[in-house]
């Protein structure tokens, strides 16, 4: 891909932690890093190492903590409390499998969590950190987790949060928003990688 006269932000997932691999909700719980998650974060640095961001902001949690210091980002870290992982209420700690169990037509995107938020709700708090990285105008990383930055790339490309659900994050990887032929062109120019 060609390299982009316009600002890019770019978005890292934070490394594995025995939650995210063994398929539990993670939202507002603070689950460290495993060891494999904090190898996979220390390989970031070279990778991020390519652009100079004007900023880098943060999700409050400890897993993006780590993931963005070992990335070598851990002195510019800006905490930013919208940039954290969905509210997932009730079904906090829980598989999709054993909420499927007992609601088989259940969608996180769909229909969100008892006790927790909705797409509509992570949504507005996305669309608040766009209007902040639009107003900055310059290269910015973002650390959080994965269903948060799912919803960010659908809002930026102007889907609805729900569009989020068609966007598949793994742990550790970097995607980037940014522009095409001007800043009215929002897309995705990377993604999981």
């Amino acid at each position: 891909m060609s390299e982009s006269p316009f600002p890019q932000i770019t978005l890292v997932r934070h490394g594995e932690t025995a939650w995210s691999r063994s398929g539990q909700h993670t939202g507002r719980s603070d689950i460290p890093l495993t060891p494999e998650g904090e190898a996979a974060a220390r390989a970031l640095a070279p990778r991020l190492a390519v652009r100079a961001y004007a900023e880098v902001w943060s999700s409050p949690s400890s897993r993006a903590a780590t993931t963005c210091a070992l990335a070598g980002f851990g002195g510019r870290r800006v905490i930013d409390p919208d940039l954290a992982e969905w509210d997932y209420g009730a079904y906090e700690g829980r598989t999709t499998k054993a909420i499927l169990a007992e609601r088989p037509d259940w969608r996180l995107f769909r229909d969100g969590c008892p006790e927790g938020e909705t797409a509509a709700a992570v949504g507005a708090r996305a669309d608040r950190v766009i209007a902040r990285a639009r107003a900055r105008d310059d290269d910015l990383v973002v650390f959080s987790s994965a269903h948060f930055l799912r919803v960010l790339a659908a809002r930026w490309i102007g889907l609805e949060p729900e569009g989020g659900a068609l966007l598949v994050l793994c742990t550790a990887s970097v995607s980037v928003l940014g522009y095409e032929h001007d800043r009215t062109e929002p897309v995705l120019r990377a993604w999981n990688g």
